[in-house]
């Protein structure tokens, strides 16, 4: 009789000599196990890390963090965000997993957590935050179930201060690439500019989504719906290579993009174009500049690009828009249309 392992994961992969290997884990992000499912050692392997992570030591952050995991809020988060989170947990298990619930009130335990963070800093100051975020979160979740009492990560700065605003792509690295840049890319530039889309989204995107007039698609981060309407430039490329089926970006052999060979392929082209200092992601925010300086409306750019509204301020005004010269041509422009010079 076969017995269904709950929460098992299967990866395959291939050696370097090609040949295929499966190599299985208690759970995504879950400690691997030896051998195959019936296996005598496999299943022992796998009955223990389920109990470990079942029947985690009572009064432990362990127990909050299994919690958490197991709620209606981790249900509703996106799957690339699960993924991160289950990355970032495992670093916060290996820490904080037998912190007693108990200390989470005392005085100096923002103290040790904030040490915590500061020690990851030394890698990744924008890696270190995420573990600090995603750990408050977690906290806030546990006292609004009663379940602790304090949450001592509540308040503790960020430590990146990245600013978007030199990561733009101007109107000379977009003729640059699509001079330079092998044609099945060049779409993957205009969908990106025209729509605002995240790079997983856009991977994702198939041809039903596309009507002859407006994308529709939820976005896998947020779980935002955008109906998009598609630009002429964009319309320009999508109609002549229309299908009913299939994804809409494709490689060069004609099948769908992962998302470490796309990035890979982008790297290349951008490297031979001359493109440097920008990323694809940057188009996300590119496009909401290009459509700010249009004239649109913040409203006007959600709608399209699925930000919210607090997002596409911040965006404008701490990002991108302080620093574009355009918008400062604009103003004087307008203030001279506006007044009335002596004879």
């Amino acid at each position: 009789m076969r017995v269904k392992l709950k929460g098992l994961n299967k990866v395959k992969k291939k050696l370097a000599d090609g040949t295929p290997v499966t190599y299985f884990y208690a759970w995504k992000g879950g400690p691997p196990l030896p051998g195959k499912p019936g296996d005598p050692e496999f299943m022992a392997a796998y009955n223990a890390a389920i109990s470990r992570k079942v029947e985690p030591q009572a009064g432990t952050l362990q127990s909050i963090l299994n919690a958490f995991q197991v709620s209606s809020d981790w249900d509703d988060l996106a799957p690339r965000t699960k993924s991160d989170y289950v990355k970032l947990i495992k670093v916060i298990e290996k820490e904080f997993g037998t912190f007693p619930i108990s200390g989470l009130k005392n005085r100096r335990a923002k103290s040790i957590f904030l040490s915590w963070r500061d020690e990851r800093a030394r890698a990744s100051r924008r890696q270190a935050d995420y573990g600090w975020q995603v750990l408050a979160r977690i906290l806030s979740w546990a006292i609004g179930r009663g379940l602790i009492e304090a949450n001592p990560c509540e308040k503790g700065g960020r430590l990146y201060q990245g600013s978007r605003a030199e990561f733009v792509w101007t109107g000379d690295d977009e003729a640059n690439f699509l001079a330079s840049a092998p044609p099945h890319l060049h779409l993957a530039l205009i969908l990106a500019l025209w729509t605002g889309q995240r790079q997983g989204d856009l991977l994702a995107l198939t041809w039903p989504q596309y009507d002859g007039e407006r994308i529709r698609l939820k976005q896998g981060k947020t779980g935002a719906r955008v109906v998009i309407p598609v630009g002429g430039p964009l319309k320009a490329m999508l109609d002549p290579i229309r299908q009913k089926v299939g994804h809409v970006l494709l490689t060069l052999d004609g099948t769908p993009w992962t998302s470490g060979g796309f990035s890979s392929s982008w790297r290349k082209a951008c490297a031979a174009a001359g493109v440097v200092g920008v990323t694809f992601n940057d188009l996300r925010g590119t496009a909401v500049t290009r459509l700010a300086l249009a004239g649109c409306t913040e409203a006007e750019i959600a709608t399209i690009s699925g930000h919210s509204l607090r997002d596409v301020r911040s965006i404008l005004d701490s990002n991108y828009l302080n620093r574009d010269p355009e918008l400062g041509e604009n103003a004087i422009r307008k203030l001279e249309g506006r007044t009335k010079f002596p004879n």
